[in-house]
């Protein structure tokens, strides 16, 4: 499959992949680059005629982060320009159903919890704080600080309950434990520059990946991470988000502002394939939980494309080592 859709005045900074059904994703977009305007939420339906939008919201500022609920098929939440964490159902099609505005600068990442038996989710912004959320609550949680920079990303541990990570401008990745929010549980100093995103291995959950300004990935072992496991370089600019393969052990993927896709063997430290389908900043990347290989981008050209690599394109096919 090789699909893709023109989001008009519209610049992708967000996609994901619906965790109930294999054929929908959510898309988050920005107008004018989201230094002004408004943002545009897409939930498309991937088919045999192609990306169609099923429904589309509106927000007064830009969008920039979006996050599915794991507990609510319709649910969604996105981080926005306005500071608001923004909450949406898709079966509500007047509008979000909530807006937390807590946060006085722009959220720049949402992410709901991967373990089944929580429920919370995260915001990570301009700020420097990272806040906890319950969707039946009117407040969050906790606010939780430490950061001494722009938070970039929040990631939840697919394995261990209430532990995520964080990737800040702060040149560090932080551990924490929502039992202990007064301070992070491990902090990583693991680039010299700042750090855009974070992503954790589902396989081993002491593997925890970053990507930053300097072009770089790096692999950390979090019991022990006095030095990166691999470090990958080809990017010629900032990595802007990474994702490990939910089916392939070795496989991670990233966008770049240098407009590429890449899919790398981080047991070998190198990239195993190069996507040059963008024309601007790449900054949205998923793979698809229900069809192996099967991944989605966006970038400030204001398209969104779902694709198969051909690296990724044998379902037969393992990298492992």
């Amino acid at each position: 499959m090789n699909l893709s859709l023109q989001t008009k005045g519209r610049h992708g900074y967000s996609v994901e992949f619906s965790p109930f059904f294999a054929t929908k994703l959510a898309c988050a977009t920005s107008q004018y680059y989201g230094i002004a305007g408004s943002g545009t939420l897409y939930i498309l339906e991937a088919g045999p005629g192609g990306l169609v939008p099923q429904t589309v919201f509106e927000w007064n500022d830009g969008l920039f982060d979006v996050t599915w609920a794991e507990n609510n098929e319709n649910v969604l939440v996105t981080g926005a320009g306005d500071g608001s964490v923004v909450v949406w159902d898709i079966q509500q099609r007047r509008g979000p159903i909530k807006a937390f505005k807590e946060h006085v600068k722009e959220v720049n990442s949402v992410h709901w919890s991967q373990t089944r038996q929580e429920h919370y989710f995260l915001s990570g912004s301009w700020d420097k704080s990272i806040k906890l959320w319950e969707i039946s609550r009117g407040n969050s949680l906790t606010t939780l600080n430490g950061h001494e920079a722009i938070v970039y990303s929040v990631r939840w541990s697919p394995s261990i309950p209430g532990c995520f990570a964080s990737a800040s401008g702060d040149h560090t990745v932080r551990i924490w434990d929502i039992r202990r929010p007064e301070m992070s549980q491990t902090v990583i100093p693991a680039h010299n520059s700042e750090i855009l995103t974070c992503d954790w291995s589902k396989y081993d959950q002491n593997l925890l990946f970053s990507g930053g300004v300097d072009g770089a990935i790096r692999g950390w072992d979090v019991r022990n991470p006095q030095s990166p496991i691999c470090d990958m370089r080809g990017h010629s600019l900032a990595v802007r988000r990474i994702k490990a393969s939910a089916f392939q052990r070795n496989i991670l993927a990233s966008v770049s502002y240098d407009f590429t896709t890449r899919l790398w063997d981080f047991t070998i430290n190198m990239a195993v394939e190069t996507l040059e389908h963008h024309t601007e900043f790449v900054y949205g990347l998923d793979f698809n939980l229900f069809k192996p290989g099967e991944m989605a981008d966006c970038s400030w050209d204001g398209i969104l494309r779902v694709f198969t690599p051909k690296t990724l394109s044998n379902p037969g096919m393992s990298l492992q080592h």
